[in-house]
């Protein structure tokens, strides 16, 4: 794989599984040291380590709930202390409580707010302390934040779309010191937390896409 990325420093929240694994894999694979956080599945996260280092780079293993502003600017500080810098963020981790709106419970909804919303903020406020021009922070959205398609999913599209608004705003006050923002915003994607043979991915895939599979 193409090295472009030798030498850089990356930090990704929720990077033990699915989506956030696959970028901390690739990563990588393209020469950057990286640090995950995981809420709490470690020996995932630390299979998900053990897979980066093979690539011949620094890979660290972080607990950090991302619902935790604490404990998130203290995993930004630890991988700039062990990395020796950052120059990449990717805002991977996130939660979807799926509930129709008479049963969707206060507590779901204030959580799905810290993990998806206010943990990016907190995390990107942290990095940009040490980050230099020519910085990277990529958030993982949605296409919830303009499409839902099924019951239940009202807060999180809510979230997803509150990232949006997010990364507007602050793409204006990082721009000016050479450090760009961006979110990218995946339609289905088969991983543990919404697997392909489920009922629920057939569902949204006949919904989302206009091919058939």
């Amino acid at each position: 794989m193409n090295r472009r990325l030798e030498h850089k420093r990356a930090l990704v929240t929720g990077g033990s599984r699915g989506i956030g694994a696959a970028i901390v894999k690739r990563l990588a694979g393209e020469g950057a040291h990286v640090a995950l956080t995981y809420a709490g599945s470690r020996d995932q996260a630390e299979e998900t380590v053990a897979a980066a280092r093979t690539a011949g780079v620094t890979a660290l293993a972080i607990q950090a709930d991302s619902s935790d502003a604490g404990a998130l600017v203290s995993a930004v500080e630890q991988t700039v202390r062990e990395l020796g810098g950052i120059d990449i963020l990717v805002n991977n981790a996130g939660i979807a409580v799926v509930a129709p709106v008479d049963d969707f419970k206060l507590e779901d909804f204030d959580r799905t707010l810290a993990v998806n919303v206010r943990a990016v903020f907190v995390a990107t406020q942290a990095v940009v302390k040490h980050m230099q021009a020519g910085g990277r922070i990529i958030n993982v959205g949605s296409c919830n934040a303009e499409r839902m398609p099924f019951v239940g999913g009202s807060v999180y599209a809510m979230s997803k779309a509150a990232l949006v608004g997010l990364v507007k705003g602050l793409a204006r006050d990082l721009g000016p010191r050479g450090i760009t923002i961006n979110n990218v915003a995946p339609g289905p994607v088969n991983t543990d937390m919404n697997p392909a043979a489920s009922d629920f991915a057939r569902l949204t895939v006949e919904r989302f896409m206009a091919l058939p599979r």
